[in-house]
């Protein structure tokens, strides 16, 4: 059995549980395209259009992991790094939508379930560990601990979209294999994708962060130190 990161396949949830996450993914992205407004400007705008080329990019370029186990960048935190959440999300629907009508790449019926894991909660929880190990970024160590951020945000990422898979499975999986076997083996082989979309994430946005730090989400969002108290001595 060939396994890629999460990008489900045609029959391996039932038609009741597409249905369901497909209005999941509907609902997501209704919310992330009003809110998206927030994150973007005529400077950000272009970024976005070349994260999901790259993410794109990304995605077509497997790597193996085990033995009938390949794996490919999900973009979920790197996306949301450079971006911005809402933003993220969307880049990461669209380059999902284009594989699964242009390339087959994901079943169609499972569109919303790729959304939802992919997009959704890999975008969500990326940033939210990102932001979550913010306060890292200080002082002189601060570019190697955005690399160190990054790639914990994508490692967790992608174990949550794999997370959101299971509990997929377990509400309407189309297969007679147990919850159980899927869990250990689907866990087992994306943390070891996470650790492979880690070093991938972690390198690009360093690589951004050096040459344009105003363009990076995580960093221009970050908030402000509180200015230095006034001195009581008089001078």
């Amino acid at each position: 059995m060939d396994v890629v990161a999460m990008h489900m396949s045609d029959g391996l949830i039932n038609a009741p549980t597409s249905l369901l996450f497909g209005a999941v993914a509907a609902a997501g992205l209704a919310i992330a395209l009003w809110r998206a407004r927030t994150e973007l400007d005529e400077r950000t705008a272009p970024m976005a259009g070349l994260v999901a080329a790259f993410v794109f990019a990304l995605q077509m370029v497997n790597f193996p992991i085990l033995p009938g186990v390949s794996g490919h960048v999900l973009g979920g935190a790197l996306a949301a790094i450079l971006v911005g959440p809402y933003t993220g999300a969307l880049c990461l629907a669209i380059v999902l939508i284009v594989q699964a009508l242009l390339f087959a790449d994901g079943g169609l019926s499972a569109l919303g379930a790729n959304i939802t894991n992919i997009a959704l909660i890999g975008v969500a929880t990326g940033y939210g560990i990102a932001v979550a190990l913010r306060p890292l970024l200080r002082g002189r160590t601060r570019g190697r601990g955005l690399a160190v951020v990054s790639f914990t945000a994508a490692l967790a990422a992608v174990v949550a979209a794999s997370a959101g898979f299971l509990l997929e499975y377990a509400i309407g999986g189309a297969s007679t294999t147990s919850l159980g076997t899927v869990a250990a083996y689907l866990l087992g082989t994306h943390v070891l994708i996470g650790v492979g979309e880690g070093i991938v994430t972690a390198a690009t946005v360093a690589a951004v962060a050096r040459a344009r730090p105003d363009l990076v989400y995580l960093l221009r969002t970050a908030p402000r130190p509180a200015p230095a108290p006034a001195s009581d001595v008089a001078a």
